[in-house]
């Protein structure tokens, strides 16, 4: 069982005042819970501890993928794929941030991955400031979570220059680099994302121009503001795989900038090895005895499984499955023609009254952030984010 806290949760205006816009959903509910989750310092722990493992299987996994060339058995479009072989071969090619979305873990339970959303993560915003002022707003000490999430981006942003290095020898390195960023115009949660993820980089020493993706400008040699200002880096809260399907020719000069080396993207194009849920396939096959994962496959499992799309966000075009095959919850959606995936199912953690919760634990070079979505047996854009205190 979940242990909850109830709070006092932050009027709406107040929650704009610090742009946070998207706190009612379109059934009039509150889209911020008026609890928080109790975490035991040990959870989190466990928490920070597993989300490390499993990058470090992920970038395993994208290696075994790469030189055995299975971009097509998860998924991958063919006009990304050299973009994705050269992004992994060069460490100036740095992954900023990611989500891993979990089940277990509050509950006496173990920790099993679900899904990793590598390239294009939100609930950022959330995770990163919310809580931190909904604890603010209650009177409790600030400092009890699991979330260092603005410094660690912050550091990350200036491992673009320092690699592996320590990321407080960026000022010697500095010479003037700029970041574009973009995302696509009216989507406010995508935007407050991106200017966020703007003034962390601005932060981390970076001169840093915000412009939508339908105004920037891009050539085989250079990737452009609307003033005709090159950029060295280009940031963009934009799907590689809707780039592949929805705008082929940008993919096509995309793959000439990277030849080129004239700009660098973020994050980084083989993300999308990382994002695709055909890896977890791959997973299971390297590291059969881990704690961590499911029993993933390309076929319906003989027990209760869930299937996915191999991209896809928010639970939409998400099964679940009978030992039998009978469908027991479906939602609809837009990716219902990517390949699937068949995950074993997994009780998620609930409360009292049924509700259940996943998950999210950001990473930026190593596990950095908790939050909590909760919903119902698909967590889809309906379901609530939940902030998180520690406890002894």
């Amino acid at each position: 069982m979940v242990n909850l806290k109830s709070i006092k949760p932050i009027d709406d205006k107040a929650l704009e005042e610090i742009g946070f816009t998207w706190h009612t959903d379109s059934d009039g509910s509150k889209y911020v819970s008026d609890k928080l989750v109790l975490v035991t310092h040990q959870e989190a722990e466990n928490y920070y501890e597993a989300v490390n493992e499993l990058y470090d299987m992920y970038a395993k996994a994208a290696e075994y993928v790469i030189e055995n060339d299975l971009f097509f058995e998860i998924g991958i479009p063919f006009n990304l794929v050299e973009m994705i072989k050269k992004s992994w071969e060069n460490d100036v090619h740095w992954h900023v941030y990611g989500r891993f979305d979990l089940a277990g873990g509050i509950d006496g339970k173990p920790i099993k991955l679900i899904e990793f959303n590598a390239d294009t993560p939100t609930s950022l915003f959330e995770t990163a400031l919310l809580q931190w002022a909904l604890l603010k707003f209650n009177n409790m000490n600030e400092e009890e979570q699991f979330n260092n999430v603005y410094d660690a981006l912050r550091d990350n942003f200036r491992r673009l220059i320092t690699l592996f290095d320590d990321p407080e020898m960026f000022d010697e390195r500095y010479d003037g680099w700029k970041i574009l960023f973009s995302c696509v115009e009216g989507n406010a949660e995508e935007e407050v994302t991106t200017r966020l993820l703007q003034q962390i980089a601005t932060d981390a020493g970076f001169n840093t121009y915000f412009e939508y993706i339908q105004n920037v400008r891009f050539s085989d040699e250079e990737i452009c503001d609307a003033n005709d200002n090159p950029y060295e880096y280009w940031f963009k809260l934009y799907p590689f795989e809707d780039i592949a399907h929805d705008e082929p020719e940008l993919a096509t000069i995309l793959t000439h900038v990277m030849e080129n080396q004239k700009a660098i993207l973020l994050n980084p194009p083989y993300t999308l090895l990382f994002q695709s849920k055909g890896i977890m396939k791959i997973l299971c096959d390297l590291f059969p005895d881990s704690p961590y994962l499911l029993t993933t496959s390309f076929q319906p499992l003989h027990g209760k499984c869930v299937e996915k799309p191999v991209f896809g966000r928010e639970g939409a075009n998400t099964k679940v499955l009978s030992s039998s095959g009978e469908v027991l919850k479906a939602n609809d959606g837009p990716y219902g023609n990517y390949k699937k995936v068949y995950q074993e199912y997994v009780e998620f953690p609930e409360d009292s009254n049924g509700n259940k919760y996943q998950a999210g634990v950001f990473f930026a070079y190593e596990a950095c952030g908790l939050g909590y979505r909760c919903g119902g047996e698909i967590l889809d854009n309906m379901s609530k984010f939940v902030g998180h205190v520690l406890v002894d």
